[in-house]
């Protein structure tokens, strides 16, 4: 998961990206780029670290440009460490390209390969991203023939890059002298929409949040399988690229991800979280009787939603008993378990008089690896509660995603191969309650509609592009996770989604 921006405009963009990328940092803290385009030649900037900490105001001026693309970093494939695979991506042939990626490929091992031995191109990390690019770049080159860049020869290349891609993939690149592209995997698995400004300025985003918050109007999202070609004088094609295409975006979005104020695919996040809520409602009843229950309280921040609606319906006072330091990064990138667990404490304080005597039921978005969550319970009972119910937003997670999002390996994962009560015990809660599969697609999906369904597959194992066995999720993790057994990691952990309810403010 990383969050992607690009604009064409007839004004200097560098202030723009930057405020979209501030926009979306939620989507990733791990490194921050921008690339813009003044004339024919790019200028570019990209390190580790936080959008507000990688630019300077140097570093501002030195992005000159009508157009341009930014991107915040979630490593999921290739080397987390390297500042070299911060993004945007660079090639000169043809034509010059700068690009930036949100999404994972499934497989990119095989592309790397065809890039070397057959299109004799020539990659220099381990980036997936990297590879979607050399892909994009040589079928350019075929289209085009050697010829000044046509519209058609763009679609004809995305048609291609279709054709030999495997995974999800929301994509933005610059062609120099030519326009800024945009395109999304056949099941729009990751997301991306389109807007404008004011000012005839043409903005594409991982969310909606970004071109509101930067006074664009919303007008679509990209479909699934959809090649759009903005020109540089803002005048944009379009074209359906995929031989079939089918709207299945990722459910984790929804669960986690996004933020509550975007709107992705016609689904406002808000919404899902709080539809999720009342599907949860209805699974704690039969478990926990609203009357050995005392106050409804989230784990802060995503699951609030669910758990305001959650306590509505059972007509039980929702409260809020977690205060959040703002100021400590993302638990779930902390290197390893000793820090991690250090920094559930430092980041939510318990309000004693919220639990002390008192029967809680806490709210949880989801339940990754359980660490967080046994040492929340525990957190809760030290404030003084007398019975300390869990509930989840989220159904199990049991399988490893391979979509962009860094799941931990299956025997990293609470779920995986436990009961409930085998987790509960696990964890130490009273009561566990998780949300159903099933229910929890047609609570969001009743939104809207034309989705044909969602990509769940760390719920209920179904892979939705058709391609990947059980070798495939053990090759795609291979020395990417090497966490132990039973919920634990050892120091060298590179998983980034290792802590639900971790969201920036």
């Amino acid at each position: 998961m990383c969050g992607i921006v690009g604009v064409v405009s007839a004004n200097p963009v560098n202030q723009l990206i930057y405020d979209a990328l501030l926009l979306l940092q939620h989507r990733g803290q791990d490194a921050a780029g921008i690339v813009t385009q003044e004339g024919r030649k790019f200028f570019m900037h990209k390190a580790k670290g936080m959008v507000r900490d990688v630019f300077r105001t140097r570093n501002m001026r030195a992005l000159p440009g009508n157009a341009g693309l930014g991107q915040v970093r979630y490593p999921t494939a290739g080397n987390a460490a390297s500042e070299e695979e911060a993004q945007p991506f660079y090639v000169n042939a043809p034509f010059g390209i700068v690009m930036v990626h949100n999404g994972n490929l499934t497989n990119a091992r095989q592309l790397r390969r065809e890039l070397s031995e057959t299109d004799h191109r020539h990659t220099n990390t381990e980036s997936d991203s990297e590879v979607l690019l050399n892909v994009l770049a040589h079928e350019l080159a075929r289209a085009s023939r050697g010829a000044p860049l046509q519209s058609e020869d763009v679609f004809a290349a995305v048609r291609a890059v279709h054709q030999r891609v495997k995974g999800s993939y929301a994509v933005i690149a610059l062609i120099a002298g030519y326009g800024l592209l945009a395109f999304r995997d056949p099941f729009g698995i990751r997301p991306l929409c389109l807007g404008r400004g004011a000012d005839g300025s043409v903005m594409l985003a991982s969310e909606s949040v970004a071109l509101e918050g930067t006074l664009h109007q919303v007008e679509r999202d990209v479909a699934p399988g959809e090649a759009v070609f903005v020109h540089e004088d803002g005048r944009i094609e379009t074209q359906q690229c995929a031989a079939a295409s089918q709207l299945m975006p990722c459910m984790f979005e929804y669960v986690y991800l996004a933020r509550p104020d975007s709107i992705m695919d016609g689904i406002s996040v808000y919404q899902a979280r709080l539809n999720m809520g009342e599907t949860l409602a209805k699974r704690v009843v039969s478990t926990v009787p609203p009357s050995e229950i005392d106050a409804i309280i989230p784990v802060p921040e995503s699951s609030r939603p669910s758990a305001m609606q959650l306590a509505q319906l059972l007509g039980l006072p929702y409260r809020e008993g977690f205060v959040k330091n703002r100021y400590v990064g993302r638990t779930f990138i902390m290197p390893g378990q000793a820090t991690r667990k250090k920094s559930v404490r430092q980041k939510l304080n318990a309000i004693a008089s919220e639990f002390k005597g008192k029967r809680v039921l806490l709210v949880d978005d989801s339940i990754v690896r359980g660490t967080t969550s046994k040492e929340i319970v525990q957190m809760a009972r030290d404030a003084g509660a007398t019975q300390v119910y869990l509930a989840s937003a989220a159904p199990p997670v049991r399988f490893p995603n391979v979509y962009g999002i860094d799941m931990p390996t299956p025997g990293e994962l609470i779920a995986h191969g436990r009961t409930v009560e085998e987790i509960r015990q696990w964890i130490g809660a009273d009561a566990l309650i998780y949300q159903d599969v099933e229910a929890m697609k047609q609570a969001v999906g009743r939104i809207n509609p034309q989705v044909a369904g969602f990509e769940a597959s760390c719920f209920d194992g179904h892979y939705v592009t058709g391609d990947i066995t059980d070798e495939d999720v053990a090759a795609l993790n291979a020395g990417r996770n090497r966490g132990s057994k039973d919920g634990e990691e050892d120091e060298e952990d590179t998983s980034r989604l290792s802590l639900p309810n971790a969201d920036l403010a």
